[in-house]
Parts: structure tokens; sequence; C-alpha cells
């Protein structure tokens, strides 16, 4: 849900709250047998809300840790059918104690929801069922975090940062939206990221120099392109998508590699860029089964589930060679120009973007007959195309500006409408070298974009409709150059059904704050939380606070960053860490500086930082017993000139 969105329903928090609460409630599916560990039910205005929480696979209790399916039920109090069009709005956090329970509860729930929806750091809710996230892959060997609903001061709203072993190239994320798989080709090696935690689980070993990755559209296999320049270890590699261990490398010809699929997850195609094939190999057998020769040089390969077959542009040629997927066959050559790039297709099927960066076109394939139906005029130079369901989004290397193409416009004999939005003031291709993952990303559920241009290292937000992205997010300390969004929000399955599946942080006792704008609704639900294994050593890693400092110093000058390290239920100090090490810079993308920090008593420590200008500086702290912390607050300064009166 967008920050629209919420700033549109905080004007509920001025409803009055009335209606009915009932104890018992009603069936969720047919299929749910078992009783729901939590449950409640709210009528209002001829509208039933049921709410239930489940534990996961075999677990019969919602326990720290643990997994639990969250999903609420809107119906039609009077015909049990669900409530089609609606958005609601829900968050889990720990329950307050309060002094008359009965006449508050429900007030102090829309208090809550009220603080919610401002986007406050410091009164976040433990989850966000509505929530999603911006990651930022960097230059450097990191990706950035970002919170688009919350903000520091109106700064930032960077939540955390993923620490890589080497500088990533592309990425991909799993089918369930549970891992994204990252490669970084001077390690040779796949960094599997946990989406719930933020972390790296592990560091595969993926054949040398990987670059593309890819996943199969039944998520059983990630393939990664190995773009050696060792004719015989130029190929592809195989990983196991649950395992996370590599199967299979193969050898499959010189060059950059792109890969597909096909729709069944039956067969894989990898292009070879300076040998002028695809590979095709069956996924069962893990054999290669064909080698196709489509042209000089392959430099694209893309999909239709509409017309069960793969396109494979040529860029020296010119042309699109469709291949069918079940009979390995060329079914057809489409001519176009050479200078072909990338191809894309919407999500449906049916239009292929094909992208000219010679002659700043982009050729668009319909499925439905395989044949060219328009050659349009877009950004200088493009490079990359993404899509939401009304409309395509072209980005050029030369120009600051994104071409939007109306998708319903398309077709035969039709003429395209076009429109366009600046990201930025510069040009993507002035940041000088850019890796292969895109630099904009759509949300899954809304018309709206994030678009990273990494020469200025901005990511701005565009919603369709408008005639400028609404904000940006300025990547400070790192250089941006790709996105892509991580939705944890509801999903609506049958009219009216709204899931999606949690981690539960801590044990106690959680209110469920629950919002529906139609009727207005704001009310919590309740759920109970038992005490996990997971609690002790959760609490064995280090809990990072800084302590009091003034917010303003001078410069050019010294300060002295102070902080704490507690661990354990009774916030026993940390004492005798050795490798502390504060880190800082200023904003928005100084060069970082480290001081080391020295141990005072009581698990506080600090550090002398050199401020050598003036700015908001941010200072973060690092250590090897910090590296399973999550969410590690940082300290913001503002430095002033030390001469009076400038």
């Amino acid at each position: 849900m967008s920050k629209i969105r919420f700033a549109t329903l905080s004007l509920l928090v001025s409803c009055a709250l009335s209606g009915t609460t009932v104890a018992a409630p009603a069936p969720v599916s047919a299929a749910a047998d078992a009783k729901p560990a939590a449950s409640g039910r709210l009528v209002r205005d001829g509208v039933a809300i049921d709410f239930e929480a489940r534990p996961a696979g075999d677990a019969t209790e919602l326990v720290e840790g643990g997994l639990a399916d969250i999903r609420f039920r809107i119906t039609d109090a009077n015909t049990g059918k669900g409530v089609p069009g609606l958005a609601p709005g829900a968050w889990l956090d720990l329950a307050h104690v309060i002094s008359n329970p009965k006449a508050n509860e429900q007030k102090e729930c829309k208090d809550k929801i009220a603080l919610y929806l401002k986007g406050v750091v410091g009164v976040r809710p433990m989850v966000d069922l509505n929530s999603y996230y911006l990651l930022v892959l960097n230059k450097d060997p990191s990706i950035s975090v970002i919170d688009p609903l919350t903000s520091v001061g109106g700064v930032t709203s960077t939540l955390t940062r993923i620490m890589l072993k080497r500088p990533p190239v592309d990425w991909v994320k799993s089918p369930d939206g549970k891992h994204l798989f990252v490669s970084m080709p001077v390690a040779d090696q796949v960094a599997v990221v946990d989406a719930a935690t933020f972390r790296v689980v592990k560091d595969v070993d993926a054949g040398d120099e990987p670059v593309r990755v890819a996943v199969q559209p039944d998520g059983r296999y990630v393939w990664v392109g190995n773009n050696s320049r060792d004719p015989n270890r130029s190929g592809v590699t195989v990983i196991d998508a649950h395992s996370f261990k590599p199967v299979k490398t193969f050898t499959t010809g010189k060059g950059h590699h792109e890969i597909a699929f096909s729709d069944d997850s039956r067969h894989a195609f990898v292009s070879n860029r300076d040998s002028g094939t695809v590979s095709v190999f069956d996924v069962a057998t893990m054999q290669k089964v064909k080698e196709l020769q489509t042209g000089p040089r392959p430099i694209s390969v893309a999909q239709s589930a509409l017309s069960k077959a793969v396109y494979v542009a040529d860029g020296q040629a010119g042309t699109i060679t469709v291949i069918d997927a079940k009979t390995l066959a060329t079914r057809k050559v489409i001519q176009a120009k050479p200078g072909l790039g990338p191809v894309r297709f919407t999500a449906d099927g049916r239009f292929a973007f094909a992208l000219n960066t010679l002659e700043s076109v982009a050729t668009v394939v319909d499925a439905g007959s395989d044949e060219a139906v328009h050659d349009i005029k877009v950004a200088s130079e493009p490079y990359q195309v993404t899509f939401t369901a009304g409309y395509a989004y072209v980005r050029g290397l030369a120009s600051e500006r994104v071409t939007m193409v109306k998708l319903d416009t398309l077709g035969k004999g039709r003429e395209p409408v076009l429109q366009s939005f600046a990201a930025g003031g510069e040009a993507p291709k002035l940041a000088g070298d850019l890796p292969l993952a895109a630099s904009l990303a759509a949300r899954n559920d809304e018309g709206s974009v994030f678009v990273v241009n990494p020469a200025n290292n901005t990511t701005y937000f565009y919603m369709e409709g408008m005639n400028a992205p609404m904000t940006g997010y300025l990547n400070r300390g790192h250089t941006a150059r790709a996105v892509t969004v991580v939705d944890r929000a509801m999903k609506q399955g049958e009219p009216g059904v709204f899931s999606t599946q949690v981690t539960l942080p801590a044990s106690g006792k959680f209110d469920v704050a629950f919002m529906l704008d139609r009727p207005q609704v704001l009310h919590c639900f309740s759920a109970e939380v038992k005490p996990g294994a997971v609690s002790d050593a959760k609490l064995a890693v280090p809990r990072l606070e800084f302590l009091p400092a003034p917010v303003t110093v001078q410069a050019p000058g010294k300060t002295t960053v102070r902080f704490r390290l507690v661990a354990g239920k009774k916030d026993t100090p940390r004492t005798g860490i050795k490798d502390l090490k504060v880190s800082y810079f200023v904003a928005p993308s100084g060069t970082r500086q480290n001081a080391a920090a020295r141990e005072v008593g009581d698990g506080v420590y600090e550090a002398q930082v050199q401020l050598g200008e003036t700015g908001a500086y941010y200072v973060h702290v690092d250590s090897d017993a910090l590296k399973d912390a999550q969410n590690k607050p940082y300290l913001t300064l503002r430095a002033v000139s030390a001469v009076a009166g400038k």
C-alpha cells in the first residue's frame, strides 16, 4: 500500500468507534478443519469481519519465532458473500497494559492505528501486514533496505543494510518472495538473502564469473550464467533453490548468457552470445537436449506463456527467432533492425518489447500472431523495461526521462499512447558502469514504479496519473544502481478474503489492529503467542543503544560518541568486545570514515569522531559481535560552523 493511500485512510482515526463484537467467529473456509489459535468477529454496518490466526505447518499453537497464517474475511452480514473492492490495513503489535481495558482498549487501538499511519520511527508495529520494502542494489558490496512508509526526521527511510562479500551485479527473487539470489562475479558465488530478516543466509559457489541469475517458474532451481573468459568454463550453473547447494555446471558456449524457461519449467534456454547459439536443457534429467542457431549474436531470451514460445533477439542480425517451447523447433523469424537488446513480455504474455539501443526504438511483437506491430520511439538508448497492469516503462541510458506506453492501446493498426516523466536530472549512463539488474521496479498491486537514477544516487517513486515522481529516496553513504520490491502486504484470494504468512517476533499478548475505509472500521483483535525456543538465542545477541549526546556539534572539530551494549533477559552489559568500530559519513554521500571504540565500563564504549565539514552526519557501529543483530540503530549529528557568523 502506498504512503498516499494510508495518508487518506488516516482520516478514519477521527471517526467514532461503534459496533457489535461477537466472541465466536464464522468459519473462514470449508478447508479449515482445526480450530484457529486466535480468532474474533466484528459486525458493523451490515459487514462482518472475521479474523483468525493459525500456526503454519504441523504446529498446534502460536509460538514465538514460528510461522502463522493470518487471515481476514470480510462478508455481507446478511448473505455471507465476500465483499469485493476493499483494501484493508492490519498491524500486529504487543498489547499495552491499560488501567480499564473494557473502557479503553478500543480507544487505544484507534490511537495506535493513528500512530502507525504517521510512519514515525520508534512507534512502528512489530509486524506490518501492509508493508513493502525497497531493496537498492549498491555499487559497493551491499544492499540498502528502505521502508517507504517511515522516515527519520523527514530525511531518510533507510531501515538497514545487507552486507555482501563482494560487489553484486544481478539478482532475482524466488517465486514465493522469501529469498533473493544475488550474483557476485568477483567472488564466484551467489548470495542467498532472506527477504524476511534481510540477512545473507548463505554464499553459494556458482561457477566461474556468475552474472545473470534466473529462477524457474516452479521455484525449484536457480540458473546462473557463467561469463568465464575460459571457453571451457563458460556456461551455466544450476543451484537448488531450497537447499542452496550447487547441482550441476554445464559448458554451453562463449560470451554472456541470458536464461529463460518454458512456463511448465520443463526446459531451460541459455543463450551464448559469442557462439551464436542457444542451448536447451531438459530440467528433469539435467541434460542438454538441443543446440539452436538463432543468429550471429543472440543477445536476449524471453518466454511467453500465452504463445508457449521462447523469443531470441539477435543484436547483429536484428532478428527475433520464435522457438516452440514444447517441440523446440523454430516457429518463425521476425525481421527487425540491428541493435536489438533486451526483450521482455507483459505479464499476460501478449506483447513483447524488444529494445533497440541504436535506433532508440521499442519494437513491439504481438505473441498472438508472432509479428511486429509497432516501432515506438522511446527514451534515448533504451536498455530496460518493466510493466504494471496498465503501462510499459522504458528506461534510456542517454535520457533522464522514462517513456510510458499505455498497454491497452497496443495492437495491429492502432496508435500507441505515450507519456513520459523525468526521474532526476541526469542520464543514467553518466554514472559509468551499470549492473544487469533493473533500475526500475513495479509494485505488485498498484499503478506505480520505483526508478533508480544512478547518476544522482536517488530512487524515485512515481504513481500513474502524476506528472512527475512524488518523492525520492537518497541512498546516503552508498551508490545506488538497481532496485526491487519486497512485498509483505496481505494478498486477496477469493473476494473479501485477505491473508498472509508472518513470523511471530515475540511472545505475549498481541493486538491485531484492523482498519477498513468502507464501512469505517478501526478495531483490535487479540492473539496470544507463547514463548519459543528461539527466545534465549535472540536475547543472546548484543543489543546496541546510543547514549544521549548533543545533536548539534561544531566543525571542524571532534566529538565523542558513546553507546552501550547489553544482552540477555536482564540486559546484562556486554564487556570486553575488542573489534568495535564506529563508522561515519556526511550526507548525502561523503567518504566513509572509521574510528576505533574503547570500553569505559559497564558495557559502555566511546569513540572520538573527527568532523571535518559542516552537514548532517550518520554514525554506525560495527563488530563481529553485532553481525546477527537486526535493525541496528544509528546516530545522526548536525555539524555547524565553528566560526561565529557562518
